[in-house]
């Protein structure tokens, strides 16, 4: 897979289709000599405001339309919905002349590679899936180095030597979290218990279920785990509020920087780090490649080598342990430390 070189540059820096439909202007720019209506955003569940890897893609979304002059309409998956539900929001995307068309997450996998075969003059992306069609890009990450690396801060400031993760659901990419963190703790320190649980194993309602995410991690919580990492999209929020509630317990966000999202300030005290995936910088990009009539091409890989990921120092909560946590990180970046993708 090619990786994308200006990443390290620019890192430093509707319950059916109506569901949730934004139009952000009527505004065009051309592009290859059609008329262009701007960026078809399709959301997964949970939406802009989830917290977590949504609103990663709507940062890069919001950079485009302030530094590139480009519109937005934004619409938003609906619970266990059907292929044929979101292959009908990007068609209608496309049709209305929005490019590039992006689904945000890997239920958008099948449905976009097969939508883009009926549009060969517009570019489509898919976060977390891979390209299977000439004119889709596949920007997908390495998710467990960056929780590789919040499992050495979990191993360094657990006081009960049990820490925990909540997964939202158990498929092969929530495996990922599952599998670098883990391996981050047990690399770090080998006595400490993790314990591993699942809020569906089927079901994307995983993403979007705050109030069982809670729960579980009330029960983590009563059973002596006092760091929890919770990858769930915007289920993570209950994990993040309950874990507040206990003193010198620990919650770790994902994919975007917990600490920083104004919808958990109130619990920000608590959220030790996140590991996050640059969503923004890869969606920002593809859009920019369209503007500039050079559009991206096959599968995108974003790693912790290419700072496609990384972890959130905000709150100065690891300062203590940033030694331990550069070490790991070289060690990865190198090529000594393996970080498995599968528990």
């Amino acid at each position: 897979m090619r990786r994308v070189t200006k990443l390290a540059a620019a890192v430093t820096a509707t319950a059916a289709l109506a569901l949730t439909a934004t139009a952000c202007g009527e505004s065009s720019t051309e592009s290859g000599g059609k008329k262009n209506k701007g960026v078809g955003l399709a959301f997964d569940v949970g939406g802009r405001d989830d917290h977590s890897f949504n609103e990663a893609a709507a940062r890069g979304t919001d950079k485009a339309e302030k530094e590139l002059g480009v519109k937005t309409k934004e619409m938003t998956a609906g619970n266990n919905e059907t292929e044929e539900t979101r292959e009908q929001r990007l068609s209608s995307l496309a049709k209305a002349g929005y490019n590039p068309v992006i689904g945000v997450g890997f239920n958008y996998g099948k449905s976009v590679n097969k939508v883009a075969k009926d549009f060969p003059d517009t570019t489509f992306g898919v976060v977390d899936e891979q390209s299977h069609t000439k004119n889709v890009v596949g920007m997908t990450f390495a998710e467990n180095e960056a929780s590789y690396l919040v499992g050495v801060a979990a191993a360094k400031k657990t006081k009960s030597n049990k820490v925990s993760f909540i997964g939202g659901v158990d498929n092969a990419l929530i495996q990922k979290f599952e599998a670098g963190y883990v391996k981050g703790v047990k690399d770090t320190n080998p006595k400490i218990k993790v314990e591993v649980d699942y809020l569906y194993k089927e079901s994307d309602k995983g993403f979007n279920d705050p109030a069982r995410a809670k729960s579980m991690a009330k029960g983590m919580l009563a059973r002596g785990n006092d760091v929890i990492y919770t990858a769930a999209g915007q289920s993570g929020a209950g994990s993040i509020e309950e874990v507040s509630k206990k003193k010198g317990a620990w919650a770790i966000g994902v994919d975007s920087d917990q600490y920083r999202q104004k919808g958990l300030e109130k619990y920000k005290d608590a959220i030790l780090t996140s590991s996050v995936k640059n969503v923004d910088v890869a969606v920002y990009e593809l859009i920019k490649s369209v503007k500039d009539k050079k559009p991206l091409k096959g599968n995108q890989t974003f790693s912790l080598k290419e700072k496609g990921v990384s972890v959130a120092t905000s709150g100065g909560f690891i300062d203590d342990v940033k030694g331990d946590i550069d070490k790991a990180s070289e060690k990865i970046t190198s090529g000594k430390v393996k970080v498995p993708a599968k528990p």
